[in-house]
């Protein structure tokens, strides 16, 4: 997943930076809340689940400011939510799976790899430039 972002107009909202529509950061949000909810973990039962209750529609609340104070229903197609946001979560170190216990849990690798990504480009500033030869051709 490719995460673009203007240092000078960062949303206030994180989910805004890292999914590419509204609805995918709503629906982020619900499974980071169902999480919390849970202690910060989910079994894979508990997220089918959820996936499922989500396929059918759940009625909320959102932070959405055309929303704010109104109950909504938000439903997103369940294979969806598997390869739009769970599977970019658990690549971004958002979330991760442990195979052993079978379950989801909150990380923050993703802020881990963020400063990784960080001092690699202080590494790539301080790298000597490569001599790039003209072409000479006619």
């Amino acid at each position: 997943m490719v995460v673009l972002f203007d240092r000078f107009n960062l949303p206030d909202d994180v989910y805004e930076v890292i999914f590419a529509t509204t609805q995918q950061g709503i629906v982020a949000k619900m499974l980071v809340e169902e999480l919390k909810i849970h202690d910060g973990e989910l079994n894979k039962t508990e997220m089918s689940l959820f996936a499922t209750r989500l396929h059918e529609g759940i009625v909320t609340e959102i932070d959405e400011p055309a929303y704010k104070g109104r109950r909504v229903k938000i439903s997103y197609n369940k294979r969806q939510f598997y390869d739009r946001i769970l599977t970019p979560m658990k690549g971004m170190g958002l979330i991760d799976y442990d195979l052993y216990k079978k379950k989801y849990a909150l990380s923050d690798k993703f802020n881990k790899a963020m400063t990784t990504i960080g001092f690699m480009w202080i590494q790539e500033l301080r790298k000597k430039p490569h001599h790039i030869p003209k072409n000479n051709a006619h």
